[in-house]
């Protein structure tokens, strides 16, 4: 049997693009996307990526070559990730909440051979390129301005736009064959929080197996109509880019997440399934009464990023949305864990639901293997739900590599497992629960104490937004948590006066002491990166010179903090209060900023 022939016929290299090519086959008249008052069908959507991939070509685009965007989801953002990797290039979506220099950074490190910019950015990516003239032998790349193809601006920056391509470009133009599907299809950064950001390389066959596997896990039927409030440049929207074609679905595309426009768009367009971070939740749950919308029928929502709390989950789900929880880093090309719902969980209460949703779940189809390791043996941890080791995995949709760090590469890759560097327990029916970052878990006394798991506490407490949990220094225990909370937008002035001690009170009441934050700090705003996720490293810093601080004054006699709306309306404390007399050799919780 080894003898058999692998010839054309039976093998073809494995690519997302060939989705586009069926879609226009087997849906041509069905709208692929939708965009106000502009909408295509997939006929019309395989007909101007193919015109733009030849006219990339015509500007001396060649195979691996890098083509970076800076765009929202827009119709452009989405043709890219057909027509780039069919003129043979290789896609560089970038985060459009980045500053100037970490664009220049990227456009850089990428060697970006051309520069697609949406006209709303462009005051950034012309601060970038000034950023890359100053350095000397570093590559410009050719500009192409993205007008709004709905209102046209006229907005431009040098010769050539978008739309100008697509029109000059040949609609009979033959892909680039993919002839080894181990070649690149996208270059993504991570978020950089912690250090750097690097670049993720992503192969055709990767990205082709966890589209499949996430249509397949997901119970994406045929003609679904999918919002895009995701960002697409959020590992490539999860691979969705790509999956929506394969299931012949309708793109529904908006510049800005907000609650307004996502709930016109849901009910407008009969929306069935979206994909978010668990901070969209919070948009829709805190939307003003003219802007909400009643929902018609159930919309699926995959959500990843960090870790929602049941509390929120429970919340999402009482206005009609049907969550499902996934897990992912851009490493392993989006989502690499699914909580996979099962039917004996039907009849359980709502919060019980909420518990085990919120667990990050079972691999994705894709994976050969996910596990949780004790790093210093590589020892598998007992399936208890109770020990902690490092999540690790390996199958075909992790990345590559880090391009152009061989370092980083080998560092991330150990005994045949990608390190993900999060920690997390496994329970007894095989399901995987984040516990923490492993640079975020609090040792205080010996005990570890999860972040995540304090966090979850304080959403369920209903005037909190937003919260995040951090170690503070302490001369006795080491570490001791430190919570920073944002109070709901919505809540009445009476309602927003929150005192630190209400907070520390209910977290006592609802986790084991030692566990409850000793400071809380209130924030109107939490500081996030530019993928909207919560800054831990500075929430760290900022806890750390408030407990400098503290140490320095006398920390057992400085007052409690309370929320902005509070602390301008109380009345003077006695500052020699000690509010938990059981417990004297904590420090007393001491005075911190108001805002972040």
């Amino acid at each position: 049997m080894d003898m058999l022939p692998k010839c054309p016929a039976n093998y073809t290299p494995l690519t997302p693009t060939t989705f586009l090519k069926r879609a226009a086959l087997c849906y041509a008249s069905r709208a692929s996307l939708i965009y106000n008052n502009v909408q295509f069908t997939w006929s019309q959507t395989y007909d101007r990526c193919r015109r733009l991939a030849y006219s990339l070509q015509a500007l001396n685009i060649a195979k691996n070559d890098v083509v970076s965007v800076l765009a929202p989801n827009v119709p452009a953002m989405y043709e890219m990730h057909f027509a780039v990797p069919m003129a043979g290039a290789v896609l560089n979506t970038i985060n459009t909440r980045l500053d100037a220099k970490n664009i220049a950074t990227i456009l850089r490190h990428s060697e970006a051979k051309a520069f697609f910019v949406d006209y709303q950015y462009l005051p950034q990516a012309v601060e970038a390129l000034k950023v890359l003239l100053l350095i000397e032998g570093t590559r410009i790349p050719l500009v192409v301005v993205i007008d709004d193809i709905a209102q046209p601006t006229g907005a431009r920056l040098g010769a050539l736009e978008y739309e100008e391509l697509v029109l000059q470009g040949n609609p009979e133009f033959d892909p680039v064959e993919v002839t080894d599907e181990w070649d690149s299809i996208a270059l993504n950064y991570t978020s950089g929080t912690t250090s750097a950001p690097k670049g993720v390389v992503y192969s055709h066959r990767g990205a082709f197996l966890s589209t499949m596997s996430l249509v397949l896990q997901w119970q994406m039927k045929s003609e679904p109509v999918y919002l895009w409030s995701l960002p697409m440049f959020h590992c490539n929207g999860w691979t969705f880019t790509w999956g929506v074609a394969a299931r012949g679905g309708t793109n529904v595309c908006i510049r800005n997440t907000c609650a307004a426009d996502m709930y016109h768009a849901i009910v407008q367009h009969k929306v069935t399934h979206m994909c978010c971070a668990p901070i969209v939740f919070n948009i829709l749950l805190d939307a003003k009464p003219n802007e909400r919308r009643d929902l018609v029928a159930p919309v699926e929502i995959l959500t990843g990023g960090a870790p929602p709390p049941a509390a929120l989950l429970e919340k999402i789900e009482a206005l009609g949305f049907h969550v499902t929880h996934a897990y992912g880093l851009t490493e392993a090309t989006g989502p690499a864990l699914v909580c996979e719902w099962q039917a004996q969980w039907d009849n359980l209460p709502n919060e019980s639901r909420a518990v085990l949703k919120s667990r990050q779940g079972i691999s994705v189809l894709t994976l050969a293997d996910v596990d949780v390791m004790d790093l210093n043996s590589m020892a598998s941890v007992p399936r208890d739900g109770r020990t902690v080791g490092e999540i690790v995995l390996r199958g075909s949709s992790i990345m590559k590599g880090y391009y152009k760090d061989a370092d980083a590469t080998a560092k991330a890759f150990r005994n045949g497992w990608f390190l993900t560097g999060d920690m997390g327990v496994i329970h007894h029916d095989g399901y995987l629960e984040i516990k923490d970052r492993s640079k975020d878990v609090i040792i205080s006394g010996g005990e570890n104490i999860s972040s995540v798991e304090v966090e979850s506490v304080l959403y369920k407490h209903p005037r909190v937004l937003e919260a995040a949990v951090v170690a503070m220094p302490h001369p006795f225990y080491g570490e001791t948590p430190c919570a920073f909370v944002s109070l709901r937008k919505s809540l009445s002035p009476s309602e927003r006066e929150v005192q630190e001690a209400d907070i520390i009170t209910y977290c006592r009441n609802n986790l084991s002491h030692y566990m409850a934050p000793r400071k809380v700090v209130f924030s109107e705003d939490l500081p996030k990166n530019a993928n909207g996720k919560i800054e831990k490293f500075k929430l760290r810093e900022l806890a750390k010179k408030n407990s400098t601080s503290s140490s320095s004054s006398g920390s057992d006699s400085t007052p409690s903090q309370s929320s902005p709306a509070a602390k301008s309306q109380r009345a003077p404390k006695n500052r020699g209060h000690r509010k938990h007399p059981q417990e004297p050799l904590h420090q007393e919780h001491v005075l911190a900023m108001s805002r972040l």
